[in-house]
């Protein structure tokens, strides 16, 4: 899921276009997107088009943000997709562990669940929401509306590495994965893959866009094909430095020892899965 691109239930015309698109994941989202009195519509033109046989025949994961899990909202977005292909449900407005579980509660169907991370209360207890329950599959950074709370510039990148720092710690404590968000200036792709780096050298593994245009930086980031080839050669060097009884050695240059073993093995681990 290098590129999950928003999909505004508020804009149906984006439905078939985004499914062409070369993004990995689709997130169809009926909360800030959807004003509220155009909610009951968006849920049924939703349903509607992940019915069709062009939404059931894609491999592209398909992801619905659902309405804050307080608001009445909520229960009607889970009623409207029920019987629809949804592959992962997006949380917002969570803040604890309590209030993950009463929302995985809430959900009838074994749906795995992202989780975002976007008020400071829910920053600071990142790795409890993140264990809070099995279905609990990844933490996606939120910064637009967790900045805006406390005040902090949006833009500056040691704000940005912090946040995603904790967040990363966090999902990592409790073995899910980390999902970047979105940049919001569209203008600035410069920007965008600045931020998309960060991540992936924070150990995220992928990007929101609420573009196409920022697809193909998202997915170029985040491909990890350079990465598996270096764990291949690294694994098997591993291998035949074990037969002759050495637990540390040089490889293409650097010093291998147990943990970048194990985490060329976990991620080569994670491509069979």
């Amino acid at each position: 899921m290098r590129s999950k691109l928003f999909v505004p239930c508020s804009r149906p015309e984006f439905f078939d276009k985004a499914l062409v698109s070369a993004a990995d994941a689709l997130s169809f989202d009926l909360e800030d997107s959807v004003p509220a009195d155009g909610k009951a519509a968006a849920r049924a033109r939703l349903a509607a088009f992940l019915g069709s046989d062009e939404a059931l025949g894609t491999t592209k994961r398909i992801i619905v943000r659902v309405n804050d899990p307080t608001s009445p909202d909520f229960a009607a977005d889970l009623d409207a997709i029920r019987n629809c292909r949804v592959d992962m449900i997006n949380l917002p407005k969570v803040d604890d562990a309590p209030g993950v579980i009463a929302a995985a509660n809430a959900i009838d169907a074994p749906t795995a669940l992202l989780v975002n991370i976007e008020t400071p209360r829910a920053l600071l207890r990142a790795a409890g929401i993140a264990a809070a329950h099995p279905r609990v599959a990844g933490l996606q950074v939120g910064l637009n509306d967790l900045f805006a709370t406390i005040g902090a510039d949006r833009r500056d990148s040691r704000n940005v590495h912090a946040a995603l720092w904790q967040i990363r710690l966090g999902a990592a404590a409790a073995d899910v994965f980390a999902y970047d968000g979105a940049w919001p200036d569209l203008a600035d792709e410069a920007g965008f893959r600045a931020e998309a780096e960060l991540a992936r050298a924070l150990g995220y593994v992928g990007k929101s866009c609420i573009h196409p245009r920022q697809i193909i930086a998202a997915n170029d980031t985040f491909d990890r094909a350079l990465d598996r080839a270096a764990a291949r050669r690294l694994v098997t060097a591993a291998q035949t430095a074990a037969l002759d009884g050495r637990g540390a050695f040089l490889f293409e240059g650097r010093m291998v020892d147990r943990p970048m073993i194990a985490q060329a093995q976990a991620l080569l681990a994670g491509d069979e899965a």
